[in-house]
């Protein structure tokens, strides 16, 4: 969608996109010098992800982040960008006791964020938590196929929506979240062909976390894209960067030149 024209990326700019084939760009982002550079550079969409939890908060899994956690980053995004869409991630346990706690998680992130719009997981199980949501005004991204807050229950990182069973319950995810009312819906891990046949059957934008080409959208978790992530990259990643390499460069050398007395020298000094 980075046409020059749009000056604010908002909800009906999906489904403008959705209608027009145009694809939509999508990074995670959890603080402000890389949302302001994702956004300069002209990235449609950051999601202040739960993913935080395993690159920023070093834990093993999204599970423990908290509304808390996710706050203070969603507000520094948000601050940091003029054009992106800003969608803040609901985390394990901030809205699947029901509507009303989807609800007052959904509050508290538009109100002391400064967010577009949030997420949350699940298609038919949380139908009512995004009917509620978005019943008060406030954009709902949906996120069906693997869905790594259930990981333990999916058994792990777990390819959803194969042949048969595992097509159909990604459909009825799919149209459940769209009927209660989301503007668009992050499919992940999902078979290409299962996420094109969801793209065609939805009205509402679908944005792919490895699920082919075939969607609206695509996006991805901005230290993997970036070549930062150390350990296990999933398949679908394609790294855009090797950060990782010019920091342990760029370490070393400051090391060396410290360790030889050859910084600072007279150019970083303030004699003279």
């Amino acid at each position: 969608m980075a046409d020059g024209v749009v000056k604010r990326v908002r909800t009906r700019h999906f489904q403008n996109a959705k209608e027009q084939g145009i694809p939509i760009t999508g990074l995670t982002s959890y603080d402000a010098l890389t949302a302001g550079i994702f956004d300069r550079a002209g990235i449609d969409f950051l999601l202040v992800g739960d993913s935080a939890g395993n690159n920023v908060l070093g834990y093993d899994t999204t599970l423990p982040v908290t509304i808390d956690h996710l706050i203070p980053l969603t507000r520094a995004v948000a601050g940091a960008v003029q054009r992106a869409l800003v969608v803040a991630d609901m985390p394990f346990g901030s809205y699947e006791t029901g509507p009303d706690e989807a609800l007052h998680t959904a509050f508290r992130f538009m109100k002391e964020t400064g967010a577009h719009a949030v997420k949350l997981e699940g298609g038919v199980r949380s139908a009512e938590q995004i009917r509620r949501v978005v019943a008060a005004g406030i954009p709902v991204m949906a996120h069906i196929g693997f869905t790594p807050q259930s990981e333990h229950q999916l058994g792990g990182h777990v390819i959803q929506g194969r042949a048969g069973s595992g097509v159909e319950q990604l459909l009825a995810d799919a149209h459940a979240v769209e009927d209660a009312g989301a503007f668009a819906v992050v499919m992940e891990m999902v078979p290409a062909e299962a996420a094109k046949r969801v793209t065609e059957e939805l009205r509402i934008p679908t944005i792919s976390v490895g699920a082919g080409p075939h969607t609206t959208g695509q996006l991805l978790v901005w230290t993997d894209w970036a070549g930062l992530t150390t350990g296990r990259i999933p398949k679908f990643v394609k790294k855009y960067a090797e950060l990782a390499e010019i920091l342990d460069g760029a370490a070393k050398a400051y090391i060396a030149d410290v360790a030889a007395g050859a910084y600072p020298d007279a150019e970083h000094s303030y004699d003279g």
